[in-house]
């Protein structure tokens, strides 16, 4: 795990292991790249194809801390196999998000040498180790290894299939803002009867912010976050209600109560996970649950984060967060504010011969063409790796499904799916090459 308060040594562990895996894998000149105050990335590559592309494989091995344990069905860091939606599946955290991205990649390479002896196109692997908390020595690696990690397209599997069994091309991803609050007002926690009254609560000051960041719709309320929001077209809204969705799906895919209502002003859920912003309270902290007390808590903190669309810019609509949280700042207390995340959004014209091959290797791996979607995450990797390769096109696949519950308690990954991403990985490295001798 890459966040802090885990211990660090846990991820030089993971970056050996993958480092490991891809020398056993047939990949040369494997290093672990380490920069100051960094997570350690991985690296690896086969350059034996003269002439042909050469395709940059992303995965990350950092992976989002286990949440409540006691929740999970099995041990959230011992891989178990067991039935689940459509299948079987394994459990376990990381195991889709994003260990078996690695193995998708090096599973191909590895099938290739195993039976043709040899790789059709060059390929570069570069394993990321702090993607789950933003990637926030991104701008240092690439200036660092910018020359290294050239390639003519980018391939990162990390993304979700639209369902069991259907593949997808990921064509958008939202960006993330975020912001650790912190609300004080005492030195030191009090008995609740013997000074409740006159001295402010921090837990209720904080939840009155966090309760007017949003209206009563639940759409973000906080002034000119959604003025560079591109309205829906009806042209664009047909497009989505093209795609096979229903409502019973999101509910039953989501997890939502029988009561509760979709916060939707949209005929489907998928514009808004899609197309529109969100903002979420990621945790609250005041306290503790399994020991609260009779008491005033001194401080209160929770963790507020924002996804962004196209033209939404990150810094300012962290500045509009920021000032909306001090503005709201009740009674006197003291507020602090920690910057969490702050990236872009991304998306990409899904059209040429490269996207026509994968689309062709996705469907002979799953047996169903995809789709092409977007999806609701954030990877902070991909806009300015793109960049850096001069607009190369960047292949988003996915082995994850709606049920795979990433970041969540259980996560899981379904092993049917896992082999069809790995057969369509090898797919695609045949539909490259047979690009790149059109090109010869």
């Amino acid at each position: 795990m890459s966040f802090s308060g885990f211990p660090e040594q846990e991820l030089q562990r993971s970056a050996q292991a993958v480092a490991q895996l891809l020398q056993e894998r047939g990949l040369e000149n494997v290093e672990i790249l380490n920069l100051p105050g960094a997570h350690p990335y991985v690296y690896g590559e086969r350059l034996r194809a003269p002439g042909q592309p050469t395709l940059l494989l992303y995965a990350h091995h950092d992976v989002q801390p286990p949440g409540r344990e006691e929740l999970w069905k099995t041990p959230p860091f011992e891989p178990t196999e067991k039935e689940g939606p459509s299948g079987m599946r394994l459990f376990g955290r990381g195991t889709a998000d994003d260990k078996a991205g690695i193995i998708v990649h090096t599973s191909a390479i590895d099938t290739y040498l195993k039976t043709v002896g040899e790789l059709p196109v060059n390929v570069k692997v570069v394993i990321e180790g702090e993607e789950e908390i933003g990637s926030t020595h991104l701008t240092q690696f690439l200036e660092t290894y910018r020359n290294r990690l050239q390639a003519d397209i980018l391939v990162l599997t990390d993304t979700g299939n639209f369902d069991c069994g259907i593949p997808a091309l990921t064509v958008a991803l939202r960006g993330l803002v975020g912001l650790e609050v912190e609300v004080r007002a005492l030195d030191k926690t009090v008995h609740s009867g013997m000074w409740g009254g006159p001295l402010p609560d921090p837990a209720m000051a904080l939840s009155k912010m966090l309760a007017q960041l949003v209206d009563d719709q639940g759409q973000i309320a906080i002034p000119g976050v959604l003025d560079e929001v591109k309205p829906i077209d009806e042209t664009e809204a047909r497009e989505f209600r093209g795609i096979p969705y229903s409502e019973e799906e999101f509910r039953k895919q989501s997890g939502l109560i029988a009561g509760a209502h979709i916060l939707k002003h949209d005929p489907s859920p998928v514009i808004q996970v899609w197309r529109l912003p969100s903002l979420t309270v990621n945790a609250i902290q005041a306290s503790s649950r399994a020991q609260a007390g009779n008491i005033i808590n001194d401080v209160a903190w929770a963790k507020v984060t924002i996804r962004l669309v196209d033209h939404m810019k990150a810094e300012k609509v962290l500045n509009q967060l920021e000032e909306f949280l001090e503005a709201k700042l009740p009674w006197g207390l003291e507020l602090k504010l920690k910057i969490e995340a702050c990236n872009g959004p991304w998306s990409t014209e899904a059209r040429g011969p490269v996207f026509e091959a994968a689309e062709r290797a996705l469907k002979q791996g799953y047996g169903h063409a995809p789709y092409k979607i977007g999806t609701g995450g954030s990877i902070p990797f991909v806009k300015p790796f793109a960049e850096s390769l001069g607009g190369a096109p960047a292949l988003l696949i996915g082995v994850e499904d709606p049920y795979t519950n990433a970041h969540g308690e259980n996560e899981s990954l379904l092993l049917s799916d896992f082999k069809k991403a790995c057969l369509s990985q090898v797919y695609l490295f045949d539909e490259i090459a047979q690009l790149g001798k059109k090109k010869q």
